[in-house]
């Protein structure tokens, strides 16, 4: 995981470009994205991490973002369902 306040403007641009960072992260909401999503775009860059994989984000209690990744959200909101359903 990588704090986008800790990175500087043109090692960012490498890692995105050398595959390292796929996804963005939301610090307070503990929410991933894809990174072209137009709401991850908007947060301030002290609440903004990136992730090598979603595997990355997911262990880190990280959940999938609603717009860019709606598939990836459905299927996370409907586990989180069945396992309250279940207490």
């Amino acid at each position: 995981m990588f704090y986008h306040s800790s990175l500087k403007a043109k090692e960012l641009h490498r890692q995105i470009r050398l595959r390292r960072i796929q996804f963005a992260g939301y610090v307070r909401a503990k929410i991933y994205g894809k990174l072209h999503c137009q709401a991850g775009k908007r947060m301030n860059r002290q609440n903004r991490v990136f992730f090598t994989s979603v595997e990355e984000a997911k262990q880190n209690g990280y959940r999938p973002c609603g717009h860019c990744m709606k598939t990836e959200y459905q299927n996370w909101k409907n586990s989180n369902k069945r396992v309250e359903h279940l207490r």
